[in-house]
């Protein structure tokens, strides 16, 4: 099939892909539940994820020292909030607000004290460490390569830290960031041609339209194209990797539109009404150019991950700060957008193990600190709404009809869906073929070399 480009002009870059059935069925209509109204303030209240969130901040904010963590109970809609050390007028408190409130002996500076261990003894590649507060435990990540000397040193590390306070998993995949070549946006970079996905469009501080996407794809190159072939049509201004993982790309046309909302394929599109904190437990979206739309829950806040360097072998990468979750990812989703049900810009996809088939974990950078880096903000451009983008790919056959039917099974909600890179619509596919950017084992030789030519902030 031949590649539709959609005009410059035009408000975002469509990200190419099956939707997944069991993601969209969720996602759209959207149909979120509101607040119960309840009277009793001992009572636990119905909460939306995001006003969960909203109400998390002031209570920790509220509660001091006693706050040891929160997160969102998705099947009863409700805010669980830890506490330590605390009277019963801090759970008084706690519960007045409409939360279920959970007695754990790990406060959040103890919590923090042992991710400051592991930083100092434990930076090894292939690993990661986030607070999860439904165990009020550190959990740390070690990939398949941490064998050895390196996983008996991870072990004793834990172990260290003392009973209660940490627990080590393995993950059968390997970490690494999702650059690949193929669709969505590209750039060429010493090794071939580079593909991530587009994250959000933002207008950057001077007014100017630009999009968010990851920064270790901008570090990798310089000039973005809607298409393989094609012209730039955007050039970083901004990027950040390692440490962080965000960019801010400007378009170089100035009259582009570029409206707030996100391409989810079959004419579909969600609207980006503002940028939004995670919750542990929210149920969140991911839309990226390989496997399109999927959906799954947040696990860890404040992650740290250390990728094995692509251009130092003996070497670390390491991004703090992230939002962990179980959706699945492959290469060319990096940058992509993660998003809730009712339009908050949450985070750009990084990287993580596993694939569609098979599952894995996934790390994504907050948007709200790429916007507060980067001084953008997530307003958009105006103008077409929804319709321009998915208009386009509808009229040019890019989209529809290539999924095999067996595609669309509503299991995709586990996150470890059936799409994979050779059911996406004709030009994807093919780009991946011809280009033989990918390698088998789904890294990007032209991204991965090409780190250490951008410009790293």
């Amino acid at each position: 099939m031949s590649h539709k480009r959609i005009p410059k002009r035009r408000a975002a870059i469509a990200a190419g892909g099956v939707v997944a059935l069991g993601a969209a069925a969720l996602l759209l209509p959207n149909a979120n539940a509101s607040q119960d109204g309840a009277t009793d303030d001992a009572t636990p209240r119905t909460l939306k994820a995001k006003d969960a969130s909203n109400l998390s901040a002031q209570l920790a904010h509220a509660l001091g020292d006693a706050f040891a963590g929160s997160y969102y109970d998705g099947d009863k809609q409700r805010l669980v909030i830890n506490v330590v050390r605390g009277g019963n007028d801090v759970i008084a408190q706690a519960k007045k607000a409409g939360v279920v409130v959970r007695q754990v002996g790990n406060s959040t500076a103890e919590l923090k004290s042992a991710e400051r261990s592991l930083k100092a003894r434990a930076t090894i590649p292939g690993t990661s460490w986030a607070v999860d507060p439904r165990t009020n435990k550190v959990v740390v990540t070690a990939d398949s390569t941490v064998t050895g000397a390196q996983w008996d040193r991870l072990q004793s590390t834990v172990e260290s830290l003392g009973p209660g306070m940490a627990t080590l998993k393995k993950s059968a995949g390997t970490f690494k960031t999702f650059a690949s070549g193929g669709d969505a946006i590209f750039s060429q970079a010493q090794g071939g041609t580079v593909r991530c996905s587009l994250g959000f469009n933002v207008t950057a501080s001077d007014g100017s339209p630009a999009f968010l996407t990851a920064g270790h794809c901008a570090v990798a190159a310089e000039q973005w194209s809607d298409s393989q072939n094609g012209g730039p049509i955007a050039t970083v201004d901004q990027a950040t990797f390692p440490g962080s993982d965000f960019a801010l790309v400007k378009y170089d046309d100035p009259n582009t539109r570029a409206p707030s909302d996100v391409d989810v394929g079959n004419g579909q599109t969600v609207r980006i009404a503002q940028a939004a904190e995670a919750t542990v437990g929210a149920t969140v979206f991911r839309m990226g150019s390989t496997t399109g739309l999927r959906n799954g829950q947040v696990t860890g806040l404040n992650a740290t991950v250390n990728f094995q360097s692509e251009t130092n072998p003996a070497g670390v990468d390491t991004v703090n700060g992230l939002i962990q979750t179980d959706v699945c990812a492959e290469p060319g989703d990096s940058g992509g957008s993660l998003f809730t049900q009712d339009g908050g810009a949450i985070g750009l996809t990084s990287g993580g193990s596993g694939d569609c088939t098979q599952g894995g974990e996934t790390f994504f950078q907050p948007v709200t600190t790429a916007l507060e880096a980067t001084g953008a903000t997530l307003d958009g451009g105006g103008g077409d709404a929804a319709g321009d983008g998915a208009g386009d790919q509808q009229a040019g056959g890019d989209q529809t009809g290539t999924a095999a039917p067996g595609d669309q099974a509503g299991g995709d909600q586990s996150g470890t869906g059936t799409a994979t890179p050779g059911d996406q619509a004709g030009d994807g596919a093919g780009d991946q073929q011809a280009g033989g950017d990918q390698q088998a084992g789904g890294h990007n030789s032209g991204a991965a070399q090409g780190y250490g030519r951008g410009r790293n902030h």
